[in-house]
């Protein structure tokens, strides 16, 4: 059977409470997204939830694109599918990184129909972290082998 989709999930940690707890954000930033991707929007809705955080869905002619933020835990989680091979799902995710900007994203890559063998019934894993992150933990791995050294 051939793939009829890519299926993104991406988890985003990190992130500003502000802007992902920010409705108009939030939106400006999907339907940026969608005409990045070259998506077609049909239908966008959402809902914010009290005292923080939403859930907000745009209904495209490929498939859907939705997130769900946890303010509080400076956490979204981002799931986008889409159908044919003019869409580029993967650039949606991006803009969306580049409006939230996490300090660590892990992207889980499905391709949706593709059941042709087993090897490729595994979803790709990819996981990226900032090189702020990336220094900040290190300082603290030195800090640690330098404490314990007296």
């Amino acid at each position: 059977m051939k793939i009829i989709g890519k299926h993104l999930t991406v988890d985003m940690y990190g992130c500003s409470f502000e802007n992902l707890n920010d409705m108009d954000f939030i939106k400006n930033a999907m339907l940026q997204a969608v005409e990045e991707a070259n998506m077609t929007l049909l239908n966008f809705t959402s809902h914010k939830f009290e005292p923080q955080g939403l859930t907000a869905l745009a209904l495209l002619a490929e498939s859907h694109m939705s997130i769900h933020t946890y303010p509080e835990m400076g956490y979204a989680a981002v799931d986008v599918f889409t159908c044919g091979d003019h869409s580029r799902p993967d650039k949606a995710v991006q803009t969306l990184g580049r409006f939230l900007r996490p300090e660590k994203t892990k992207t889980t890559s499905i391709r949706r129909g593709d059941f042709g063998s087993i090897s490729d019934m595994k979803p790709r894993i990819k996981v990226k972290i900032t090189p702020m992150r990336r220094v900040r933990d290190a300082s603290g791995k030195v800090f640690r082998f330098l404490s314990r050294a007296k």
